[in-house]
């Protein structure tokens, strides 16, 4: 596994230590790490080890969304991912890869790994599973076998897809069937925000490739959304499909869903709204709790996760019952361990990282409060995206001020799971307003009738026991 969602614009610089933050494991750790999680890795475990297969499991890394990924750090990666290949040890490769990586001094981080695989070894069978997110390039697709992406957003299927691929491949192995792909870019450019499965456009494309896996020969058929946030010429929407030795078929679908993501390319651009009106709705909204979504802040996208216009706005708008979802801020979550629980304190939050690329400075929030709670950042996921797989936010606390907690940590999250509240003791479903920084948290279902944009982010009334079943 080597994942990165890479923003070129992030002064997030993205090293080894990055990975190492995240998830980065070596040998036998992968399996124990990743075995019986809801990660594509995990589903390819899970197969060899029922075919009795010998499991070579070199890295499995992933860092979250940031800037460019350092030279090193990308090629440390990769060697380590090549050396049982080139040892000649190794039967069929499967990976577990995000598809937006870009690296200082390669625009195309998966094909180039592809590439060099291929070089090793022209025939190896090769599966890969990607992100939805995918900016999906000629050399990604000429270089492997059988490729498939997430169907869901926020992705809680990457096991399901996992498996999908894993079989294909495994058939193409065991002799039964001799998988064939076709590919092609769409010339939209999509935003992360209009790429909801639940909600249209992406509902429709991604139930257009259900219909095909069932209803034709099409083994797997993906719709791409891509990644907006990186400067190459390979960013945008695009597809792929898997047939059994029928290229006309795989070429007939992909034309399919190539002409349907072009018929709705104008619901995939995203209309912003002031913050301020955003929270003047909420207000008037008489349902809890209501998401709002600082989406530009997002970790997830590359943000800092430091930026503190919004949470100002929110604690200036005079909101109640307000839970925070997090703020980056290692210097501040420091001074609160030290402080202790329940004392109150001084910090300037925030604001410690600038931005280059659009020319802006950090500016801090100075606000005095309580600590409520201070942990050392560890918890396992139980909600339904990364399930079973241990995070780690750092030396971690929770600062109160007025009516509102706030979540601070020392290592860059994305919020896409309530454990993030409830693991650091605040109840989400007794909160009257939860502040993400993130883009689209719910899952599947969750999503109430219509669409209500209320920025910040997206804002509705749902039932948060279903983004943790545990809570």
């Amino acid at each position: 596994m080597m994942k990165h969602e890479t923003n070129s614009f992030s002064p997030v610089k993205t090293d080894l230590a990055r990975f190492e933050a995240w998830g980065l494991h070596r040998n036998e750790a992968v399996l124990d790490a990743y075995r019986g999680t809801n990660m594509p890795i995990a589903a390819y475990i899970e197969l060899a080890e029922q075919r009795g297969a010998e499991l070579v499991t070199p890295v499995a890394a992933e860092a979250m969304p940031s800037g460019l990924v350092e030279r090193e750090a990308y090629e440390t990666l990769v060697e380590w991912i090549l050396a049982p290949i080139e040892a000649g040890d190794i039967d069929a490769v499967f990976l577990d890869l995000h598809g937006a990586m870009t690296a200082e001094h390669l625009p195309d981080g998966e094909g180039h790994l592809l590439q060099r695989i291929r070089e090793i070894a022209p025939d190896m069978p090769i599966a890969v599973t990607l992100d939805m997110h995918t900016n999906l390039t000629e050399a990604m697709v000429a270089n492997c076998d059988v490729m498939i992406g997430y169907k869901s957003y926020p992705h809680t299927d990457m096991y399901d897809v996992g498996r999908q691929i894993a079989e294909v491949l495994w058939d193409k192995i065991e002799g039964r069937a001799d998988p064939v792909m076709a590919w092609g870019p769409a010339p939209v450019l999509a935003q992360t925000l209009c790429m909801g499965s639940d909600d249209e456009p992406m509902k429709s494309l991604q139930e257009a490739t259900r219909r095909e896996e069932k209803e034709t020969p099409i083994l797997a058929a993906t719709v791409f959304g891509g990644f907006p946030m990186v400067d190459v010429e390979h960013a945008g929407a695009s597809v792929v499909t898997v047939a059994d030795d029928d290229p006309a078929a795989a070429e007939a679908c992909r034309d399919r869903l190539l002409s349907q993501v072009w018929s709705v390319h104008e619901g995939l651009v995203y209309e912003h709204r002031p913050v301020m009106a955003a929270l003047k709705e909420a207000k008037e909204r008489n349902v809890a709790p209501i998401v709002l979504l600082d989406h530009a802040d997002n970790v997830g996208s590359g943000g800092t996760s430091d930026v503190m216009t919004v949470i100002k706005s929110v604690i200036d708008s005079g909101l109640q019952g307000v839970a925070v979802a997090t703020v980056f801020d290692p210097e501040a979550a420091a001074q609160m361990h030290a402080a202790g629980e329940g004392a109150e304190i001084t910090v300037d939050l925030g604001g410690k990282l600038a931005m280059p690329s659009l020319g802006l400075k950090g500016q801090p929030l100075r606000l005095t409060g309580k600590v409520l709670k201070v942990t050392d950042g560890r918890w396992i996921v139980r909600g339904p995206m990364y399930t079973g797989v241990e995070v780690n936010t750092g030396s971690t606390a929770v600062f109160e001020t007025g009516g509102v907690k706030i979540v601070v940590t020392s290592v860059h999250h994305e919020p896409w799971d309530a454990g993030i509240l409830s693991e650091n003791g605040i109840d989400p479903l007794a909160c009257r307003y939860i502040l993400l920084k993130s883009r689209d948290p719910l899952p599947r279902g969750l999503r109430p009738p219509g669409k209500s944009d209320l920025h910040a982010g997206w804002t509705g009334r749902h039932d948060l026991r279903q983004l943790n079943p545990h809570l």
